[in-house]
């Protein structure tokens, strides 16, 4: 079965939720996940959305996990993906999301360890994308990944021309190292009997559309440099890139 990952956070993520899963149901995928970042507001959309395309719907969360909460700067902070397997995980996300806003919250909502870990019930927890805990130890040689991965029920690989920027940034020398990290993380997972999973992290549907996340960004401060290739993408794509 084919899972599209789709994320719609606010000025984040642009897809419009109906377009989307119809796509997704027009491609053949079997089921589409929701992910905005700290929220879950578009359920009841994206709910409609699935049922009215005849698709099943995947309820989550992108978060953002910390080893322990403290109000400093510095802090080390993580995305994480939460996927819900039942009415049990659905309620425990429900209760991280709030504790998250009402105890957590230092300028983004925030998930201790701790919290999760109690709430972890009914709950797949997942890598996320290179601002995952896995990416973020590999790249600047924290824990080893030994330590890392068992935490996690499934490890998130993407394309290379997601994570492309990082050369530009000097996070990493050239294409050859970003391909070779890429699979270290799949070796590890794999080492550790995780399922490795290839994602796109669409953030819009067509790649025309980067133009308008490039804007938000712009107004957000980050600059108007060219958007990493985040569009919903068919298998054949996410293999080439």
């Amino acid at each position: 079965a084919q899972v599209a990952l789709a994320r719609f956070a606010s000025l984040d993520g642009l897809s419009k939720i109906d377009r989307l899963i119809e796509r997704a149901a027009k491609w053949g995928h079997s089921a589409i996940a929701i992910t905005d970042h700290g929220v879950v507001q578009a359920y009841p959309e994206a709910r409609a959305a699935a049922k009215k395309h005849g698709i099943k719907l995947i309820l989550g969360m992108e978060g953002y996990l910390v080893d322990e909460f403290k109000r400093e700067k510095g802090m080390s902070i993580y995305h994480i993906i939460l996927l819900v397997k039942n009415k049990v995980g659905l309620k425990n996300l429900y209760k991280m999301v709030s504790e998250s806003h009402l105890k957590y919250f230092y300028k983004r909502p925030l998930i201790p360890k701790a919290l999760l870990q109690e709430f972890r019930e009914g709950i797949i927890v997942g890598s996320a994308c290179e601002q995952g805990e896995v990416w973020q130890h590999l790249l600047h040689k924290g824990k080893p990944l030994e330590e890392v991965v068992p935490f996690y029920d499934y490890i998130e690989i993407q394309p290379c021309a997601n994570n492309e920027f990082m050369i530009g940034d000097g996070a990493v020398k050239d294409m050859d190292e970003l391909q070779e990290l890429t699979r270290v993380i799949y070796d590890v997972g794999k080492k550790h009997g995780k399922p490795v999973v290839a994602t796109g992290d669409s953030h819009f549907i067509d790649p025309h559309d980067e133009v308008y996340r490039r804007i938000l960004h712009a107004g957000m401060g980050y600059g108007v440099e060219r958007q990493a290739p985040l569009y919903f993408k068919t298998t054949d794509e996410l293999k080439s890139d």
